[in-house]
């Protein structure tokens, strides 16, 4: 599940946190990414609780409980796209959390696994006082068969704000409906239109299948801007194709570490190994070392993350030390990463 409503490096990189979170766009050629202040951890590192299943599940847990929402969102996440199904009933709970990013998540969340069971408190959201919540009540409600909410989002694209118009063009986008195309192909082309809309919309697009939109990824992923090239990543796994593929074969070679680690995760999602190397060199060549704290909390994530996406055995080995890792969003990356390797 991919969300602009991201608030961490977990959920995107800070690809497109710049919705929530003020991030601007890029000021100049750059090899590191900008991101979100990180919580502090304050407890202690403890041994594993049996398994690293049985941990994963408790570290997402405890992740919904958490007092700060974008834990609480990291773990919304990581429940969907592992699809934790007994878990949901959790997730329909934080449909009534005091943090419109959770709240948001949390409706996508039952949208995307369709979960009829949440529908009537899905439908209270719809008179939600924040406009991308409601949006996102919609789309559950599309999910679940109520098809004339496609409306609700489809306006939202016009709006004025810009949040609410990236959002929607998410939304859109993960519809999966052909007829958002041309939408999502009339935001690119307003010329009000931020460059959080522009970038959400070519991935959209993608998401959608459609191969026009290929020359404009492209450029994405040769930027001089290193947090553009991860954005070209994401948008051309999400288009999936030959070319695409091979495109991002080309990003094994990138000059930034997060690059490649992005680039590895995406090609594993689309079934290719390719990058595997790249992940075992953070290891095997202690890059850990010597790096400034935020980088290093930043890669082992990503690292995490790619772990769940190549899924070889040779890298599984690397979870039992992240699942203990002193920062919370890493450990709640590591554990999406157990679960995706379960299943």
């Amino acid at each position: 599940m991919r969300t602009v409503f991201a608030v961490s490096v977990m959920v995107s990189a800070c690809l497109l946190a710049v919705v929530v979170c003020g991030c601007g766009g890029p000021s100049g050629p750059s090899t590191s990414f900008r991101r979100p202040p990180q919580p502090a951890y304050t407890g202690t590192r403890r041994p594993l609780r049996g398994d690293p299943e049985s941990e994963a599940r408790a570290i997402l847990l405890e992740g919904l409980a958490d007092v700060d929402p974008r834990i609480r969102a990291n773990a919304i996440e990581a429940i969907a796209t592992t699809r934790e199904i007994p878990l949901l009933p959790k997730i329909q709970r934080m449909l009534e959390d005091s943090a419109v990013p959770v709240r948001f998540l949390a409706a996508l969340s039952i949208g995307d696994l369709e979960y009829g069971l949440a529908k009537e408190d899905v439908q209270k959201l719809l008179d939600d006082p924040d406009a991308n919540v409601r949006m996102a009540a919609a789309y559950a409600l599309l999910r679940l068969g109520e098809s004339d909410h496609f409306s609700t989002i489809r306006d939202a694209v016009a709006s004025k704000d810009q949040t609410i118009r990236a959002n929607a063009a998410l939304l859109l986008g993960k519809s999966g409906q052909e007829e958002a195309l041309r939408f999502l192909y009339w935001a690119l082309q307003q010329p009000d239109s931020g460059d959080k809309v522009l970038l959400q919309a070519a991935e959209s697009i993608a998401m959608l299948g459609d191969h026009q939109i290929y020359p404009k990824l492209w450029t994405r992923l040769i930027s001089a801007y290193a947090d553009d090239r991860m954005i070209g990543v994401r948008a051309m796994a999400a288009l999936g194709s030959e070319d695409a593929k091979n495109a991002l074969l080309t990003v094994l070679d990138d000059a930034v570490l997060e690059v490649r680690l992005a680039a590895a995760t995406q090609l594993g999602t689309l079934g290719d190994k390719s990058g595997e190397q790249e992940v075992r060199d953070v290891f095997e060549k202690n890059l850990l070392v010597g790096m400034d704290p935020d980088s290093a909390h930043r890669v082992k994530v990503l690292v995490a993350l790619a772990i769940g996406e190549v899924g070889t055995a040779s890298l599984a080995r690397y979870l039992p030390e992240l699942l203990q890792d002193p920062s919370r969003t890493v450990r709640l990356a590591a554990a999406k990463a157990v679960l995706r390797l379960s299943r």
